[in-house]
């Protein structure tokens, strides 16, 4: 088995993404047990990939929290799992990961540093809009995808979040400075009841009155809303408390999404970018079998 490369703070280094490894950390091991997302929610990040397509396959994710991905990468049998994370999540994911038909490989370390080796598939959820230089964050995605292979990526889009980012984002700044547990029971929760119960109520009447709907599509994050509203309270506690924690959040226009899909060891006939929820981005492709000089 090929030994992942040194870590930088192995090497003296402190990675430039810590701060935001570390305020995830208390986000992910201070959430209830298992894996946060339902088998539903995991095929939808990973669309258009399918379980066929990490079934017998080697398969990394970059950035796996406490394993809540990974829990439901190992139900797909791929050939072997590996996670690589920077924040001190190991102890819960193992947790989390118990009783898998794979036993995942976990990595601690930056991942715009480690070298774990090439894979069949390579994805990177919700991570890339987090980093100090995503550029770099996708350059280790490619990295991680053997020749042929098939790489996949989620990030925050611009489109669809103008509420966010005029309301939600100004809150970030001052929120994760905070203790998390400050942030997460003394302002995440009581910040995002409004919403939950708008989300709940909403959905309901749509329901009750199907002539409602057309109105409430109107409305901003009404994708969203609708994809949200089906769960618990506590699970939109910890989104809320996962966009407050984190002292660096980007958001991603089309058109940027794209430019990272210009690098030239990507098929160009593979690529593709799929809007989620109406505000965010899906986006991958594969990796040339050859790479012409």
């Amino acid at each position: 088995m090929k030994k992942a490369a040194a870590k930088p703070a192995e090497r003296g280094i402190r990675p430039p993404d810590k701060s935001t490894a570390s305020a995830f950390a208390s986000s992910w091991n201070n959430v209830r047990p298992g894996s946060v997302y339902t088998e539903v929610q995991f095929l939808d990040w990973m669309s258009p990939l399918r379980p066929q397509d990490l079934k017998d396959a080697s398969v990394i994710e970059l950035g796996y929290g406490n394993g809540s991905l990974l829990v439901h990468s190992a139900a797909c049998a791929p050939s072997r799992l590996v996670g690589v994370e920077l924040g001190d999540t190991q102890q819960v994911a193992r947790a989390n990961l118990a009783g898998s038909r794979i036993e995942p490989e976990l990595v601690r370390g930056d991942l715009c540093e480690v070298d774990a080796g090439r894979f069949d598939v390579a994805y990177c959820i919700g991570v890339l809009h987090h980093l100090k230089e995503p550029e770099r964050g996708f350059a280790a995605l490619l990295r991680h995808t053997r020749p042929g292979g098939r790489f996949h990526a989620w990030v925050y889009g611009r489109e669809g979040n103008g509420l966010v980012i005029a309301l939600v984002d100004p809150l970030r700044k001052i929120a994760s400075k905070l203790p998390w547990w400050f942030t997460k029971y003394l302002i995440a929760a009581p910040a995002v009841l409004p919403y939950f119960l708008w989300a709940r109520l909403s959905e309901d009447a749509a329901a009750r009155w199907p002539g409602l709907r057309r109105s409430l599509s109107r409305l901003p994050l009404y994708d969203y809303t609708r994809w949200i509203a089906v769960r618990e309270f506590w699970f939109f506690h910890h989104v809320a408390f996962d966009q407050l924690v984190t002292p660096q959040t980007r958001y991603f226009s089309e058109a940027e999404v794209r430019q990272f899909l210009m690098d030239p060891e990507i098929d160009p006939a593979s690529i593709y970018v799929v809007p989620r929820n109406g505000n965010s981005w899906k986006f991958g492709g594969r990796k040339r079998s050859e790479v012409s000089a």
